[in-house]
């Protein structure tokens, strides 16, 4: 199923507002954005992460890599708007 994502695009989820997801490997092109809900499910079911990677068919390290180092920061980042700043800034 593809989502029409880019990398490093917003992605809109029915159980967050918004996600950051690398849709492909950095160094193989393989995709595994679709991997990231499935991975956290099978981690709150008590999986190691090595094994629910295994279990995901993620075999190769760089694309191990890629869902491991995934931190999702979106909520963060959006209770950052410079539009606002900006706005309520007066010129000097």
């Amino acid at each position: 199923e593809s989502t029409g994502v880019l990398p490093g695009s917003v992605a809109r989820h029915p159980s967050r507002e918004a996600m950051i997801i690398p849709v492909r490997c950095f160094t193989c092109g393989k995709v595994v954005g679709n991997q990231w809900e499935t991975y956290l499910e099978l981690l709150k079911e008590g999986n190691s992460e090595g094994d629910a990677l295994d279990e995901l068919g993620l075999k190769r390290y760089c694309c191990r890599r890629m869902v491991l180092t995934h931190v999702d920061l979106i909520e963060k980042l959006l209770n950052y708007n410079t539009l606002e700043r900006r706005a309520g800034a007066e010129p000097s």
